[in-house]
């Protein structure tokens, strides 16, 4: 009897010793995992440039803006000009941006002004360059007072003002040497008569301005209250003078 209550006790005592020699490792793996789970849980997930800018293509492919007239050049280089903008904090309004293809001849529509937030094409329309650029198509570009020629590059659009051309849009031309005299030129968003399909059949392309991306009037409102107060607007050109050149695109 002495005995099985010896043997009792000893099993006892060595079930106690096992538990108490386990318990350090039990509580450091559970420390492990609690560490692992704060970790994970206070870890920003980090958007690498790539990664943004593999996003901002599809939404190329998925608009597919090469059948609606985008070459996909300008919009690379539109998307990546926004980006670095926006991180300067030049762009308030970052919803939306604008691109000008002059790529296309006038009688495309070949002003494309894109919701980057909801994926959506807002405006697809015409939009006239400079009298001394060109007729059917822009090839020549200035930033000179008094050159009616269109300027290259990245805009960012500021206030609203009712002016000789009706409702119209201040643009302040961010690129110094190409298109910081946007002001002093009055080169602004405005609507025009001779920007119509009814002046393409008649002549064959669109009317010229004095330098500004003048738009239909019917669409000039619309189009204007959508991207004014600190929206991106990009002008492009397979120009290899301004893509040498801009401090932007080779940021």
């Amino acid at each position: 009897m002495i005995n099985f209550r010896l043997k009792k006790v000893y099993i006892f005592f060595s079930s106690v010793l096992i538990f108490m020699l386990h318990l350090p490792f039990a509580f450091s793996k559970s420390n492990s995992l609690s560490s692992l789970s704060a970790k994970r849980a206070v870890e920003p997930v980090e958007t690498t440039p790539a990664a943004s800018s593999f996003s901002m293509n599809m939404i190329y492919d998925s608009l597919k803006l090469n059948l609606k007239g985008l070459s996909e050049s300008a919009f690379t280089n539109a998307i990546k000009g926004y980006q670095y903008l926006k991180m300067k904090g030049k762009i308030v309004n970052d919803n939306v941006i604008s691109i000008v293809d002059f790529t296309r001849p006038s009688c495309e529509k070949r002003l494309f002004v894109i919701d980057i937030k909801n994926c959506k094409v807002l405006f697809n329309t015409y939009v006239a360059h400079g009298q001394n650029s060109g007729k059917t198509f822009a090839e020549n570009f200035s930033n000179r007072p008094e050159s009616f020629q269109s300027s290259l590059g990245f805009y960012v659009t500021s206030g609203t003002y009712i002016g000789k051309n009706g409702y119209s849009l201040h643009l302040e031309g961010l690129e110094r040497g190409i298109n910081d005299l946007a002001d002093e030129r009055a080169i602004v968003v405005h609507g025009a008569p001779y920007v119509s399909e009814q002046w393409i059949r008649n002549t064959g392309c669109l009317g010229r301005s004095w330098g500004c991306p003048a738009v239909p009037e019917e669409l000039n409102r619309p189009i204007i209250d959508k991207i004014k107060n600190g929206s991106c607007l990009f002008i492009y050109s397979k120009n290899n003078r301004y893509l040498s050149y801009s401090k932007i695109l080779n940021s």
